[in-house]
């Protein structure tokens, strides 16, 4: 009776130990980096007509390795779009649906409704709230412990959407209402001196105050401690690293400051890139932690920029801080919509169950175009969750993509609508398909060459030299007609004049 009972013990403890081994699905991770252009790494992502990758002068300035280390056993997007502001983008990935649709086509104010002049009168200022459809939310009904860190901004400060626990998360680090920092340093509370630098103090992180801690580390150390609670736990894990670097204050991070001293650029942009190196730092960081707990072969790490750069220096229409892409954060230019996109398993083990079902081949490169609005769907397919039947999606999976292969399903197309106030740019839409681009400029200015139109054909001129709008009619006529169209099947809200909501003009 005792050996029967023994073994029975035995047998009732067998369930809990394959699980952090083999469990039937995947962590997630989401590295998410704060107004980080495709421009802002060492690792190249644009390519040569060959599809090789093609370093510039940029890739030679910043020091990156950790992503480098990513890339090398992942696969790279130099065609992956976000919206070129950060609330909509930030609302997008949660939700799977392009900012037309949902609405939230600005960033947002913490304190009050920045819609701006002309701007649709309705538009979504308050993000997400409790009922809103997100992807923490369904992994979190699904068996996952969700953990947010970082920077939220999904929502106003005094509304659901400012806390990330209201979102679907079972963890909310350092998330709010503010889209910023007021300081970086630990020491300085990560708050700042005066009445306006206070409103952005980051919340949450006392246990760092009066230290020489950097905001990057801290949000890091917190993150591999909720991850450890997880694998402790035996749960699979979602974790939203969402950093509020590479983002302004450019305050300079003493470890990295030496390697940028003799760069020969301004010592904002030498701050910006050390706020790059330390992200970087990280990555490495928790790539590591992942090993250190023997989930790595489980973990699927997704890294990506929120929007275009914000690198001080330069014109925003102009070649500079992207360069040699045209355009930064706010623009209508691929500067400020092209962004950092790495996939890569944690640890790669091809023997792995869970690896077999979603195979990222080492140190290639997809030219194939996506977009944020994507990560929704992919989680959710590799978590084995469908999306629900009622919530539209303007993303689809991009398991295809992530093997290495073409996905033929997919249409190339990408719309950003901003219908608000200048932020870098003012009242636009943005279409691209395949590879041609047009923009539509729904109050004509300077930023157009005072003309509604601006059509590029990006596979002969991927830096927006050209503008062939009256060159090619038929072409901007196309194009115009496809904007339009998703506009109204997305049910786009519009600026708005005295006499109404002002609909894009088809030449």
């Amino acid at each position: 009776m005792k050996l029967l009972g023994l073994l029975v013990g035995l047998m009732g403890a067998l369930p809990a130990l394959p699980l952090l081994a083999a469990q039937p699905t995947p962590n997630l991770v989401v590295f998410l980096v704060d107004d980080m252009g495709v421009m802002d790494t060492s690792v190249p992502f644009l390519t040569d007509p060959e599809g090789k990758p093609r370093a510039y002068p940029l890739n030679q300035f910043y020091r990156t390795p950790q992503m480098e280390r990513l890339a090398a056993q992942g696969i790279r997007f130099n065609q992956f779009c976000a919206m070129s502001v950060c609330s909509p983008t930030r609302v997008s990935l949660l939700t799977g649906q392009n900012a037309a649709r949902h609405h939230t086509t600005n960033w947002i104010n913490p304190h009050q409704n920045n819609g701006g002049k002309n701007s649709p009168p309705d538009w979504n200022w308050l993000g997400l709230g409790s009922e809103s459809v997100t992807l923490p939310r369904l992994l979190q009904q699904s068996g996952y412990r969700t953990i947010h860190v970082g920077k939220g901004h999904f929502g106003p400060e005094g509304t659901p959407g400012s806390n990330p626990v209201h979102l679907g998360f079972d963890v909310n680090v350092a998330g709010s209402g503010n889209g910023h920092p007021a300081s970086y340093f630990g020491k300085d509370n990560f708050d700042g001196a005066g009445k306006k630098a206070s409103t952005h103090a980051v919340p949450g992180l006392e246990k760092y105050h009066g230290t020489d801690t950097f905001l990057t580390d801290a949000l890091t150390a917190e993150a591999k401690a909720h991850v450890s609670q997880a694998v402790e736990n035996h749960k699979p894990f979602f974790l939203y690293l969402a950093h509020y670097a590479v983002h302004s204050p450019f305050q300079s991070d003493p470890r990295f400051a030496p390697h940028y001293k003799d760069s020969g650029r301004p010592a904002s942009a030498q701050a910006f890139a050390t706020l790059i190196e330390g992200m970087d730092k990280s990555l490495g960081d928790l790539i590591d932690h992942l090993e250190s707990l023997k989930v790595a072969g489980n973990t699927l790490v997704l890294f990506l920029g929120d929007n275009g750069s914000d690198a001080p220096h330069g014109h925003e229409h102009a070649v500079a801080c992207a360069e040699p892409l045209r355009g930064r954060k706010g623009s209508h230019y691929e500067g400020g919509m092209r962004v950092p996109f790495i996939a890569a398993w944690a640890r790669p083990e091809p023997g792995n169950s869970l690896q077999r079902q979603i195979p990222i081949p080492a140190g290639t490169i997809q030219s194939q175009q996506a977009a944020v609005y994507d990560i929704f769907p992919t989680l959710l397919k590799a978590a084995g969750i469908p999306a629900p039947a009622t919530h539209p999606l303007d993303g689809s999976p991009l398991q295809t993509l992530l093997s290495g292969a073409a996905d033929p399903t997919r249409r190339e197309s990408f719309l950003m609508h901003y219908p608000h106030t200048p932020h870098r740019s003012s009242h636009f839409t943005a279409y691209r398909e395949n590879d041609w681009k047009v923009v539509y400029h729904y109050f004509p200015g300077p930023q157009s060459d005072n003309s509604p139109y601006q059509l590029f054909h990006l596979a002969s001129d991927p830096f927006e030299q050209r503008n062939l709008a009256s060159e090619r009619p038929e072409d901007l006529r196309r194009m115009m007609l496809a904007l339009a169209k998703s506009l109204e099947t997305q049910n786009a809200q519009y600026p708005v004049t005295e006499t109404g909501p002002l609909k894009p003009r088809i030449p």
